[in-house]
C-alpha cells in the first residue's frame, strides 16, 4: 500500500433527516448533498472534505434496503477531545457505548450509537 488504508466510508441511515441533524449536532459541521444518478434510488449526504488532509472522507447513505444499525465496521472519527463529542451524542439523539478511554500512546477513544443505531468510534489525543 501508498497510501493510508481507508480512503472513504458510508454510513447506512433509515431516516437521513434524523441522522443529519445528529452528526452535524455532535460534529459541528454542515453536510453537503452528493449527486447520484437518477436511475439509482439513493441520496448521499458527504461529510466535509478537505484535499491533502489526513483521514478519509465519507458519507451518510440511504438508499431502498440499505442496511443500517448492527455494523460490523466501526469508523473512528477524529476529535481534539473525544469526550466533549459524547457529550454532543447525547444531546443529539444517541447514546454513549463506551466513555472516554485511554489507549496509551495513542491517545484516547469514546464509542457512540447514533440515532440509526449504528456505532462509531471517536478518538483524540487529549
Amino acid at each position: 500500500m501508498t497510501s493510508n488504508p481507508v480512503g472513504w466510508f458510508e454510513i447506512y441511515v433509515q431516516n437521513m433527516n434524523r441522522a443529519k441533524d445528529f452528526y452535524e449536532g455532535v460534529f459541528q459541521v454542515s453536510l453537503e448533498r452528493l449527486d447520484s444518478p437518477k436511475e439509482m434510488d439513493i441520496e448521499l449526504w458527504s461529510f466535509p472534505m478537505m484535499k491533502d488532509q489526513r483521514g478519509a472522507c465519507g458519507a451518510l447513505v440511504k438508499m431502498e434496503n440499505g442496511p443500517s444499525g448492527g455494523n460490523c465496521v466501526l469508523v473512528y472519527f477524529m476529535c481534539a477531545d473525544c469526550a466533549v463529542e459524547a457529550v454532543r451524542a447525547v444531546s443529539c439523539g444517541g447514546h454513549v457505548v463506551r466513555e472516554k478511554m485511554a489507549i496509551g500512546q495513542y491517545g484516547f477513544i469514546a464509542l457512540i450509537r447514533d440515532t440509526e443505531g449504528n456505532m462509531i468510534g471517536l478518538h483524540s489525543m487529549q
